[in-house]
C-alpha cells in the first residue's frame, strides 16, 4: 500500500489564506504538494507533473472548475476532489458530470478532507492492482 507521502496532490485555489492552510496542513500528513492558483496553470501542471490527486476550487479567475475537471479528464484519471464554496445541488451535479470524483464544500474539516483524499488513494490502488493482474492473466 502506497504511503501519503509517495502521493503528488495538485492544489487548484485563487484563494490565498486556503493555499497557505493547505500548503501547511498537507505535507504535514505526508502528501506532496503542487499548486496552481488559475484553471490555465492547473491544466500544465496536470500534464507535466501528473499529480495522484487534484484538489479543485470550481470559481476560478480566468476559468470555471466544471470546464477544467472537463479538460483534466481528457488526459487524466486522477481522482479529482472538488473543494467549493458552491454549495448548490446543481453545482455538485454538474462538477460530479464533468469527471469530479468526489465534491467536498467549503468551509470544511481538514479530518474529511484527509479522509476524502484516503478514498482517493485507495481507487488509485485499485487501479493499480488491476492493472498488475491483467499483466499476469
Amino acid at each position: 500500500m502506497a504511503k501519503a507521502g509517495d502521493l503528488q496532490v495538485l492544489l487548484v485555489e485563487d484563494e490565498a489564506q486556503m493555499r497557505r492552510f493547505l500548503r501547511s496542513s498537507l505535507p504535514a500528513h505526508g502528501y506532496e504538494l503542487i499548486e496552481a492558483a488559475t484553471g490555465r496553470d492547473a491544466i500544465t501542471q496536470a500534464g507535466t507533473r501528473n499529480p495522484d490527486i487534484i484538489l479543485l476550487d470550481l470559481g476560478l479567475p480566468d476559468m470555471d472548475g466544471v470546464e477544467i475537471a472537463k479538460q483534466l479528464r481528457t488526459f487524466t484519471k486522477a481522482p479529482i476532489i472538488v473543494l467549493s464554496a458552491r454549495g448548490q445541488e446543481r453545482d455538485k451535479v454538474d462538477a460530479l458530470d464533468a469527471g469530479a470524483d468526489d465534491y467536498l464544500t467549503k468551509p470544511f474539516a481538514l479530518s474529511e478532507l484527509l479522509a476524502r483524499m484516503r478514498v482517493a488513494r485507495r481507487h488509485i490502488e485499485g487501479r493499480s492492482d488491476e492493472k498488475i493482474g491483467r499483466a499476469h492473466v
